[in-house]
């Protein structure tokens, strides 16, 4: 039951994800791609990698990931920001368009979490909270620990 209506709602989530993509960005000239979508969510949820530990993270090659980013930034939703420590790194970081682009994204989820404080009580929510924030923190290492470790992390 636990599974299946988590299923459910992470589904739904992203069928209305991939709706407001096609919907907004279908008619753009520099549209992304669906890889190219991929790229710059990992990119803004890592918190500006540079393209090694993006390229680590996503467990591809080194010029597979500089052919994205290059083409991520042609189409501006990232740049490229000198490391003020190694001036021969590089972090990248989502530019005004990715975020115009994320609002769009997100905008469900506020709906969801709106009708979600309307419709239970604060103690319920404030158990909801406890239990995304173990999950977050505590349920999902593979990706909590690779993120913590991140040189260039602010988040």
């Amino acid at each position: 039951m636990l599974e299946e209506l988590f299923n459910s709602v992470y589904e739904k989530f992203k069928l209305n994800f991939y709706k407001s993509i096609f919907k907004g960005l279908e008619d753009r000239e520099a549209s992304l791609t669906p890889t190219e979508i991929l790229c710059v969510e990992v990119i803004n949820a890592l918190g500006r990698p540079t393209i090694k530990e993006l390229t680590d993270f996503m467990e591809t090659s080194q010029s597979n990931m500089a052919y994205r980013v290059s083409n991520l930034m042609k189409k501006g939703y990232i740049k490229k920001i000198q490391s003020r420590e190694d001036k021969r790194e590089y972090h990248l970081e989502p530019t005004e368009r990715f975020y115009k682009y994320y609002y769009m994204r997100t905008q469900y989820i506020d709906t969801v979490l709106d009708r979600l404080s309307n419709r239970f009580p604060e103690e319920d929510i404030d158990t909801l909270i406890d239990i995304l924030d173990s999950m977050s923190n505590e349920l999902m290492p593979e990706v909590t620990d690779f993120i913590k470790g991140l040189k260039g992390n602010i988040k």
